[in-house]
């Protein structure tokens, strides 16, 4: 097995057990802690091909800062995060997706991809005052 595998399969073996989005360097410190030998740069690269295959979700943050995750739903879905906390529920939502294919289809597009992130306060944040 090449080391570029070995790398990749310990970064994925490592989202499955991560449930909440990491960043690159949370996810790069993690595989330390672990004792993987993983450069920061492989982690990065890694994270856009499984992102980019559709294996892992990506997540812009506020700031900028782009976390990633291994989501449960297999289906097209979308986030609603916490601004405090950073949890996220994964939401799916029909009514979004029929927008979406009408609104493209209307201004002549096809092959029309979307990501849609919702951010807020959860409750347990609200209730934290």
């Amino acid at each position: 097995m090449s080391r570029t595998t070995r790398q990749r399969s310990a970064l994925t073996e490592l989202l499955e057990r991560t449930p909440e989005f990491r960043s690159a360097q949370q996810l790069h410190a993690l595989l330390g802690e672990q004792g993987e030998s993983v450069s920061l740069a492989t982690v990065y690269r890694n994270l856009s091909a499984l992102a980019e295959a559709g294996e892992i979700d990506a997540l812009a943050a506020p700031g900028g800062e782009t976390r990633y995750r291994r989501c449960r739903r297999t289906e097209h879905h979308h986030h609603l995060v916490c601004r405090r906390c950073g949890r996220t529920v994964e939401v799916a939502e029909s009514s979004v997706e029929q927008w979406a294919t009408r609104t493209a289809r209307r201004h002549g597009f096809t092959e029309v991809t979307h990501a849609i992130e919702l951010h807020g306060i959860c409750a347990a944040c609200r209730a934290e005052g």
